[in-house]
């Protein structure tokens, strides 16, 4: 059979002050009916330009060279108006942004009848009837009725399944998945990725999976093409990519990234430097000055993807290529990351030998409770209602230790962090800093507190003042505890030096910068004043893998040097097995469950842990076939209305195995934390351990 899209030497070239921007540089693969092909790589490397030049999105500027095939009909050269008649009826796409993707103006409903009537002869009602088919299709409850609400009614999950319901309405040939799970929970992402694959089997269309998550490549890749700077550099099967990687690039970027199946103290490989700029490229590998293997061969000349000679190797659809001068070298020698990227020494701790209960205690949360009033009105506001963003929940961190703090979006945990940093008394409770009762410190004593606690946030542009240099940045908080010049010059080239910085960058703008570098002027300005506690709220979570792996491990070396103590806030998992001590598991204002690292990941007890743990995707495709996934129904109830009892019974896989009494148990009866093994507590009527990994 002939492949249903057939891309030939594509090339994608901007024009730009600076010279030609060639964002993708002689791109080649075939993708057969029902197949998906995962593209895969940092930011910049030209994935997304791939798939625009596909669906010919690109801008009348923009260069496009080679050949573009579907079903053996190219489509390279025809006009915006034929183009048109394919896009949403031939070949779709489900964008990394639901929200932005759907217009706001018109209902859900009326969206989908509007592709399906463009490209088939329907009328409205019939579309209508369609349009709810596919709603139900996606797994959208009560579709009839969802129909007519509008795109800001639904969650973040609810509008990615709307987008794969329109992606689907007219049996596409082609499915383009531009980071369809990016934005979303992890358990979100189960879902959405559950529903691709149904939909996907229900048109049998072919998929491109443009997507950072080598987790999730490994659970719905066929074929993988990593890009580098434009190009490909290695292609081949998922197993290929995963098992016999030759390419120093793919080999770095699946070492980079932190197993949720294995427990680790080691430093992650890092791949030092950043991508090239595409514009005006020098000689050679463009890898080479980041790749540890690279000499006087790799700067001659760019090397082609060449056909790999494997003995044993069973062929794949996708033959296995490579662009690299040492892939025999590689081969021979049976190199991994870890000898081609030898992870450097993390500083250990001068308390990891000090057993946790002999440690002070820097931060205590107790019975701590932030609920906020739901208003209604406009001119008389009257309380309708109250939304429980934190409910008694007890938390301590103790010196030089790491703390998780994990859960879907609106289970809390910003709030908690908000609560903490607020240095205030809270609505009800306590919260003890380094042993000081925050609702009972004076002015100057909260001031004196806060040089003692540090927040690096999520994102450090958003973070820094884009107008300011970086000494600048860095110098703010001394200046504001009145260091003299002399003494903040000095400490802001020590604090340059410390988290990896050149001096000469202090007088350089945040935009100049890589997002891993911003972060690491945030880490510098967050430890300026000397802390003893950092607060981390998702500080990898905007990062490429390849830069993330380098931020956690300086924030691991910190820690050791400076003893620091840090409250970790991430959705992924994995990180927060790497990095954290303990970690504790928040579900609408709880903690459901909390304990040491490895015990909760190993043999998590609550079914909210359970199916937190099964939805991160494992970057290892024999793993990921071999799972079981918990797929939670539904998303987070609204925490004005949560359910009585356990609040977690709504979406519980357990209750729904449980006999009438012990149902409404969990009905009538909010369980607590009680002890399920040596620091390991959890909040569930019927918990027992269970591995998911």
């Amino acid at each position: 059979m002939s492949p249903i899209l057939s891309v030939k030497d594509l090339h994608v070239t901007f024009p730009s002050e600076a010279g030609p921007v060639q964002a993708v540089r002689g791109l080649s693969f075939n993708l057969d009916r029902g197949e998906t092909m995962a593209l895969v790589g940092e930011s910049g490397s030209g994935k997304s330009v791939t798939s625009l030049a596909i669906m010919g999105l690109h801008p009348d500027t923009a260069r496009i060279e080679g050949s573009v095939q579907l079903d053996g009909e190219e489509l390279l050269g025809k006009t915006d108006d034929q183009m048109s008649k394919i896009r949403g009826k031939r070949i779709s796409m489900v964008f990394q942004d639901p929200l932005s993707a759907l217009t706001p103006v018109y209902t859900i409903g009326d969206q989908i009848v509007e592709a399906l009537v463009i490209h088939q002869s329907m009328s409205k009602p019939e579309a209508w009837d369609r349009a709810i088919e596919l709603l139900n299709l996606v797994g959208i409850p009560d579709p009839a009725t969802r129909a007519k609400a509008f795109p800001f009614e639904f969650s973040g999950g609810m509008r990615q399944r709307v987008m794969i319901a329109m992606a689907i309405a007219n049996q596409p040939d082609i499915i383009i998945a531009d980071e369809p799970t990016t934005a979303l929970d992890v358990t979100i992402q189960a879902q959405v990725l559950e529903v691709l694959k149904k939909a996907q089997a229900e048109t049998g269309a072919a998929m491109i999976l443009i997507t950072h998550d080598l987790g999730v490549v490994a659970g719905n890749g066929d074929k993988v093409t990593v890009m580098y700077a434009g190009r490909p550099v290695e292609q081949g099967s998922v197993d290929d990519i995963f098992y016999r990687p030759r390419m120093p690039y793919t080999i770095g970027l699946l070492g980079t990234v932190p197993r949720l199946d294995h427990s680790s103290d080691e430093a992650l490989p890092v791949l030092e430097g950043t991508p090239p700029s595409v514009v005006n490229l020098p000689p050679g590998c463009p890898f080479a000055p980041r790749c540890p293997l690279a000499d006087e061969a790799c700067l001659e000349a760019e090397p082609s993807l060449e056909l790999l000679d494997e003995p044993g190797v069973e062929p794949a659809a996708l033959p296995h290529r490579a662009a690299c001068v040492k892939v025999d070298q590689i081969e021979k020698n049976h190199w991994t990351h870890r000898d081609i990227f030898p992870a450097g020494v993390i500083q250990a701790s001068q308390y990891a030998d000090i057993p946790r209960e002999d440690r002070q205690q820097v931060l205590e949360l107790h019975q701590v409770r932030k609920y906020f009033p739901l208003m209604k009105g406009a001119i008389y506001r009257r309380q309708t209602g109250t939304i429980k963003a934190v409910d008694d929940i007890d938390l301590d961190v103790r010196r030089g230790e790491t703390v998780g703090l994990v859960g879907e979006s609106g289970s809390g945990k910003s709030t908690t962090l908000l609560e903490i940093l607020e240095l205030a008394k809270p609505q009800s409770g306590t919260i003890s800093v380094l042993g000081q009762d925050t609702s009972a410190l004076s002015r100057h004593e909260r001031r004196d507190l806060r040089q003692h606690i540090q927040v690096v946030f999520q994102d450090p542009m958003a973070a820094v003042d884009p107008r300011l240099p970086v000494f600048d940045i860095i110098a703010e908080p001394l200046e504001a505890f009145g260091w003299n010049k002399p003494d903040i010059e000095k400490r802001v080239f020590e604090l340059l030096d410390l988290v990896g910085l050149e001096p000469s960058h202090a007088d350089r703008y945040p935009q100049h910068f890589s997002g891993g570098q911003r972060q690491r002027i945030g880490i510098a300005r967050a430890l300026a004043l000397s802390p003893e506690i950092l607060i981390l709220d998702e500080p990898v979570s905007a990062l490429d893998v390849s830069i993330q792996a380098g931020v956690i491990n300086l924030l691991a070396d910190l820690q050791g040097k400076l003893g620091l103590s840090y409250l970790f806030v991430a959705h992924d998992l994995a990180v927060i097995r790497h990095v954290a001590d303990r970690v504790a598991v928040m579900y609408l204002g709880d903690i459901v469950e909390i304990g040491q690292v490895d015990q909760v990941y190993d043999a998590p007890t609550h079914p909210y842990t359970q199916a937190l743990i099964s939805a991160i995707p494992i970057p290892d495709p024999h793993v990921e076939r071999s799972r079981q996934r918990i797929v939670l129904e539904g998303d987070l109830p609204s925490p004005a209305n949560p359910p009585s009892g356990c609040k977690f019974r709504s979406r519980c896989p357990k209750f729904a195995t449980l006999d009438s009494v012990s149902q409404t148990k969990c009905a009538e009866q909010a369980p607590v934390l009680t002890s399920c093994g040596t620091d390991h507590l959890m909040a569930c009527h019927f918990g027992e351990a269970v591995s998911v990994l």
